[in-house]
């Protein structure tokens, strides 16, 4: 799989304004460097990254940025990488969708040099007919992904921050069905929420009903 198209075109979204494109700084490349900022753009899973940005953040500020689509459309490709079909998928991502990959490294956000930026984008995805892709996607595998247009930027510099993700119908207790209840998301990205927001200090844990914990905000 890649997703160099839309790795490229953030790079040089976020480098606008005297930033500069694949920085070497000592055993590292970085995307973007602007003043004394660190830029990286990370569009797949941050357990690759995490060693990457533990490293940096001892002696600079980074930011990272991860895509999430908002809108998307799914472009079918044949095997000559002819295009077949483009349809709207009928979803829209959310905000929240960036703790699937949050749960690698929670307890970066409580570094004072580091920060994670979630940008909503609406993107074209490009599937190719090869055979090797997921049993999921009827063996299609994800040919690229190319950016339309930037629909938002949320930025996240302390882990106080991410309180403006909790509903305000929520409960002072509550559990991880609660949230996800109020929130409209599904059970298992609430537990993921959960994890991260107690791992940063955000939410401790009060006790229990039944085999389900209780939390609230500290």
């Amino acid at each position: 799989m890649t997703e160099q198209t839309l790795h490229e075109q953030l790079k040089k979204l976020y480098a606008m304004d005297a930033g500069k494109v694949e920085s070497v700084l000592g055993d590292y490349r970085v995307d973007v460097v602007k003043g004394d900022l660190l830029i990286e753009i990370q569009t797949r899973s941050f357990s690759s990254i995490r060693k990457k940005l533990r490293r940096l953040v001892k002696d600079h500020r980074v930011r990272l940025v991860h895509p999430v689509p908002y809108m998307k459309w799914i472009v079918r490709l044949d095997r000559d990488e002819n295009q077949v079909s483009r349809r709207k998928s009928p979803k829209k991502g959310r905000v929240e969708e960036v703790f699937r990959e949050l749960v690698y490294m929670p307890d970066l956000l409580s570094d004072p040099n580091f920060e994670l930026e979630v940008a909503l984008v609406n993107i074209d995805e490009f599937l190719i007919d090869d055979g090797k892709g997921s049993w999921r996607r009827r063996r299609w595998s994800i040919h690229d992904r190319r950016m339309l247009s930037l629909h938002e930027q949320h930025l996240y510099q302390t882990p106080g921050d991410f309180l403006k993700l909790l509903p305000a119908s929520l409960p002072e207790e509550f559990t991880t069905r609660v949230l996800a209840k109020e929130s409209k998301l599904r059970i298992n990205l609430a537990q993921k929420m959960v994890y991260c927001l107690r791992n940063m200090g955000v939410l401790v844990q009060t006790g229990k009903k039944g085999r389900a914990k209780i939390y609230t905000v500290r």
